[in-house]
Formats: structure tokens, sequence, C-alpha cells
């Protein structure tokens, strides 16, 4: 495989590219083409002047227009008949055809060919140099002959073009100096970035990327690459915490599994009320890794998008009523107060297996959280167009800072004060992920050591 050009080299090398083109260029038009462009305007020249004839309204203004061509353009005039010249310039120009045999000709032909204006080109024998000439019909009688020396240009052209030859040598090193420095301008601050980003990829997040840059596109590279590396660094923490917690929850049901299990063998073989207490542990704690386990399935299926929603009509008052009655054991044995006044049948259209799983995990993570009176409060606000659902704790409260942290996977965890009692730390991120799934809007208000409320808000069935 070729080795590519790096930054650098790629930059100095187009603006040489460039440069060559450009001189290119002028070699072509200023040498190659240049008899040509001199022709094309001298044929331009006396059409010109041609016209202006053509459009002379009285004698006087034809003489000022045939004196203005043959000062200023070097261009002959002669008015004249069949028979003889009635006016010509009284400057005449270098090369002007006048008093010679050859004009006789061309006059000839043109008056008998009985045409309103052609073109010769014919060499002049007064100087043998090669002359142009624009014929004209005035009206019946009167024609104009416009003509001027083609002039030979090659000496003009060799002094041009030993002229190029010296801009050709200055350019040529001129460019490859400018190129060099700006070459270097721009691709120090892309090389600069791409050295951190190689340590970026290495997991050195504290590298920086400097966006002083004067170039606005790399400014926003810069900007952006570091806003990657902020979130890189903030997902490699959440990993880390993952894995940490993860491994905490399974280890501590497995090791209980194992201490259980063996004293069941070992001590317990004959005492059937102790084997039975072990084992209904044993079954707790497998329950506890079979929630943790489809928690994180949940949350994968949900983060991969290959859930869909199953929609359907029913009574959310009527659900959450149905949920409560699963925590009555926390009433009888831990004196939970759950607090649900709504009464009325408020009608949604939604997955109604994830909506469950929803209004559950906020629960849970309300009796995890809530004060020493173990209150929870669940509402149901019925709005025009939504129903709002509100779960309430009277805990310690959430830090404002840590507000958009708490959705994350087990960042919870770290703020915890109570006895993890339910679920698995993962609830809140099932929540997001099914909530962003109903585009619901949602979201926490929490105020210090007076508790905090979760929400979300769903359309009615009328109006979806």
């Amino acid at each position: 495989m070729m080795k590519k050009n790096n930054l650098n080299l790629a930059i100095w090398k187009y603006l040489i590219l460039f440069s060559i083109l450009i001189l290119v260029f002028l070699w072509t038009f200023q040498v190659l083409f240049l008899n040509k462009y001199y022709e094309w305007e001298k044929v331009s020249d006396i059409k010109e002047v041609a016209t202006k004839i053509n459009r002379a309204k009285n004698i006087n203004n034809l003489k000022n227009i045939i004196d203005d061509a043959a000062y200023n353009k070097n261009i002959c005039v002669e008015i004249t008949n069949k028979d003889e010249s009635m006016y010509s310039s009284e400057y005449l120009s270098h090369g002007c055809l006048k008093g010679d045999e050859a004009t006789t000709r061309y006059k000839e032909d043109f008056i008998s060919s009985n045409r309103k204006s052609t073109t010769y080109k014919i060499i002049n024998p007064r100087f043998n140099n090669k002359a142009l000439v624009y014929a004209i019909k005035l009206d019946n009688n009167i024609y104009a002959f416009v003509n001027t020396s083609l002039d030979p240009i090659d000496s003009t052209a060799m002094i041009l073009k030993n002229q190029l030859i010296y801009v050709t040598i200055i350019v040529l090193l001129l460019s490859f100096i400018v190129a060099y420095f700006i070459s270097k301008h721009i691709s120090k601050p892309i090389v600069k970035i791409n050295k951190a980003a190689k340590k970026l990829a290495n997991k050195e997040y504290n590298v920086v990327f400097d966006s002083n840059s004067n170039i606005s596109e790399i400014d926003e590279l810069a900007k952006t690459l570091n806003y990657t590396r902020d979130e890189l660094n903030k997902t490699e923490e959440l990993r880390r915490d993952l894995m940490a917690n993860v491994s905490h929850d399974l280890k501590t049901p497995l090791t209980m599994i194992k201490a259980y299990a063996e004293m069941s063998r070992d001590l317990n073989g004959e005492d059937k009320v102790k084997r039975d207490k072990n084992m209904n542990i044993i079954i707790e704690e497998v329950d506890r890794l079979t929630i943790l386990v489809n928690d994180i399935l949940t949350l994968s299926s949900m983060q991969s998008e290959i859930n869909e929603l199953n929609l359907e009509d029913f009574d959310i008052v009527s659900l959450i009523n149905t949920i409560l009655k699963r925590y009555e054991i926390f009433k009888e044995t831990e004196n939970y107060n759950f607090v649900f006044k709504n009464k009325e049948k408020i009608l949604i259209t939604a997955d109604k297996k994830k909506i469950e799983q929803v209004i559950y995990n906020l629960i849970n993570n309300a009796i995890n959280y809530t004060g020493d009176d173990n209150l929870v409060t669940i509402k149901v606000i019925s709005k025009k167009e939504y129903v709002r659902v509100e779960i309430k704790d009277t805990g310690k409260g959430i830090n404002e800072k840590d507000i958009p942290y708490i959705w994350d996977k087990y960042y919870k965890n770290k703020k915890k004060h109570k006895r993890n009692l339910i679920g698995t730390g993962l609830g809140l991120s099932i929540v997001k992920s099914i909530l962003d799934l109903h585009k619901c809007n949602y979201g926490v208000k929490s105020e210090k050591n007076k508790g905090t409320t979760f929400y979300f808000e769903i359309n009615k069935k009328e109006n979806i």
C-alpha cells in the first residue's frame, strides 16, 4: 500500500500546484495567443470606427470621427466615391494604405462587388507589413475604407516570454516559501488535535483539545472533541459504577445462597423447620437475582430500540390500585403508608405493561428514599389534554446539581441513605427508556429535607 501524505505536505503540494497552473495560464495566453489577441483587438477597433462613420450626421462630425480614430487608435480612414478620394485622415499613422497600387485593387474590388461591407487582409508595399482593411458602403456613391497596420509583434512576444521566465522563477520560489508557512499554519492545530485524540483513544480523559485556532472549523472540531471527552469520561465512570454495583448485587445473594445451602446440607438436614427457613431465604435471594437479570435485560432491550409499543386503552387509576396491592406486605412489616385518593376512572392509551413497570419502579424508588414517616403519596391529576401522574416521597431530597444524572444507571446508589428494600438500581433508567419510547413529558422536583416528586404526563384516550 502507498503511504499517504501528511496534512502539511498535502496542503503544500496543492498550493504549489495552484501556482503552477496560474503560470501555465499566463504562458498560454500571453505568448501563444498574443498575436491572435492583437489581431482580434484591431478588428474590433476598426469595426467600432466604421460604425461611428456610418452613423455620422454631417460632414463635420464625420471629419472629427476620422481624425480622432487616426490620432488615438492608429487607424486610417479614407472616404471616396467611384472616381476620386473625397476625404482622408489628417493624421497619417504608421502603415496607412495611401497612394499605392495595392489600394487601388481592393477599392476597385469592393466598389464593383456591390457589397455593403467586407474585410481585406493585404500586404502594404510601402512598409512590407500586413494591413487590415474594413470597407463599408455609406450610400449609392460614397464608400469608406478603414485600415490599420498589423505590425509584427514577434519581438514583443519574445520580450514577454523572457520576462515570464523570470516571473515564473520568482513566483515558484515565493510559492514554495509561502505554501510552506501556510501549510504549517493550517496543519499545526489539526496535528495537535490528532495527537490529543490518540491520547483520548487510550482513555486519557484529562487531555485538552485546544480551541484557540483562528479557523472556525478547527475551533468547532476542538469544542466537539472536548464535549466528546467529557461524555466518554462520564460513560467510563458509569461503566465502572455499573460493573461494581452489578458485581455487588450478584455477589451478595450468591454468597447467601451458598451459605444457606451448605447450612441446610451440613447442619439442618434433619431439622425440617430450619431447613425450610433456609430454603425460603435461598428462594428470596434467587428472586433478587432474577429481578436484577430481568432489569438488565429490559434496560438493554430499551436502549437497543428493539422494543415496540403495544398500545391499548386502560384505566390508569385502576392500574395504580392493582399495583399498590403488591405492597401490602410493606404496610404490615415495615409500617409504610401509601396514599392514593383518586377514585374516578381515567382512560389513557399506552402500553399497559410498560406503564405498569414505570409506576412500579417509581413507587419502589419512593419506598427506598422516603423519610422516617415511611409515607409515599401517589396522585393522578386529570388535565384537559393529558393525565399527570405524581409519586412523592418525604426523604432528604436531591441536590440540584445531581438531578440531571439521576436517570443514569446506578447513580442513585451513591446518594442512598436507606436500605435498598426493593429493586436493583436500574429502575429510573428503565423508567426513562419507557417514557422516551412513549414520547412523554417527565421530570423530577425536589426540595431539601422535604422530599422528591417524580412525575410523567401522558395523553388521554380521546386525544390519541
